[in-house]
């Protein structure tokens, strides 16, 4: 069976590659390497020994997924590709809506065309209200405060709307949708061969600690240690990326043996972890000291974020496998092995 990853040349959509690849799907990726770099797919097939077919395109050309799905017999499709940085959805919101919304608009499109009804969605944690209760369910308030949180919401909301439609309509084929959200993607494949590249200075805590370790960047700055949590600093859920890889495979496998309808799933650890707690680790597991400093709290920040993986278990027999030492060891692995990324 093959499978199409859109966006499969990037951070997640690689380990996800590879973790597809090794349950046995054949897999074809369309990136328009906006922001990842072919050479994440040649060690993805290094790990494996297996091919990927891959094609340079954007979701959002009709005629591109047109193609793939005349010419290939696409089993299901696991839809990575977007834009992801919350700060520059703020000062870019067109770009986010046209690429994030719009793409995911044209992709159902042509699929439905195609009659491939079997899709996986890349949403976010950042779908959920702030609410003072932990851990978050899926059945809990959804809202958003910045572009990039309204854009994936908008999504599943639009998936949502499609499927009710396609019950009015009584299609033979109904549509399976699953919106994983995830919350704090870290780590690497335990190989050192793919991991985490971002352009420019790092959104994420973890590649920013990396890169603090390595040298490319002189400290890391720690956004409040006053907050109600256990050592003052913010808590959130951090998942190894290979897990979260699994969950994807997981969930198409749940869709083929049956499952259907709109189905929202966390994938996170179902507890969280402090800024310093995750620093520390990493200094501990690799001996290696994080120079760092406390500076005020950022706007928006709040004290703990963390979601509850019991209807993942449920639903598509997921939950993480991999701790902590595994997240930190694997993130200085790859940056170790890689300073400069794919470069």
């Amino acid at each position: 069976m093959k499978i199409l990853v859109t966006g499969g040349a990037g951070y997640i959509g690689s380990h996800t590659c590879v973790e597809l690849l090794n349950a046995g799907f054949d897999v074809f990726v369309l990136d328009n390497l906006s922001n990842s770099k072919t050479e994440s797919l040649r060690r993805v097939e290094i790990i494996t020994g297996k091919p990927v077919t891959f094609v340079q395109g954007d979701v959002r050309d009709r005629e591109c997924l047109k193609a793939i799905f005349k010419a290939h017999e696409i089993t299901a499709v696991i839809h990575f590709a977007g834009l992801k940085a919350v700060g520059e959805s703020c000062e870019q919101p067109l770009n986010y809506y046209d690429n994030n919304v719009y793409g995911s608009i044209v992709l159902a499109q042509e699929m439905e065309k195609a009659n491939i009804k079997k899709l996986v969605f890349s949403s976010s944690a950042t779908v959920y209200k702030e609410s003072a209760v932990q851990p978050l369910t899926e059945d809990m308030p959804l809202g958003t405060t910045n572009p990039y949180g309204a854009s994936k919401l908008m999504v599943e909301d639009i998936f949502r709307d499609l499927e009710v439609a396609d019950k009015l309509n009584n299609h033979s084929l109904p549509w399976s949708i699953t919106l994983l959200r995830y919350f704090n993607p870290v780590g690497a494949h335990e190989s050192g061969l793919i991991g985490e590249d971002p352009n420019g200075v790092p959104n994420n805590l973890m590649p920013f600690i990396s890169q603090v370790a390595i040298g490319k960047l002189g400290q890391l700055s720690i956004f409040g240690d006053d907050y109600p949590t256990i050592d003052g600093t913010g808590v959130r859920d951090y998942i190894h990326v290979v897990d979260l890889a699994k969950g994807h495979v997981k969930a198409v496998q749940a869709m083929l043996n049956g499952l259907t309808g709109v189905n929202a799933i966390n994938l996170g650890s179902g507890q969280g972890l402090s800024v310093l707690q995750l620093v520390e680790a990493f200094e501990s597991e690799n001996n290696i000291a994080i120079k760092r400093k406390i500076v005020g709290r950022r706007a928006g920040d709040i004290a703990e974020y963390f979601g509850s993986a019991k209807k993942a278990k449920k639903l598509i027999n997921w939950q993480t496998e991999l701790d902590v030492n595994a997240m930190v060891r694997d993130s200085w692995y790859w940056q170790s092995k890689n300073p400069n990324g794919y470069e």
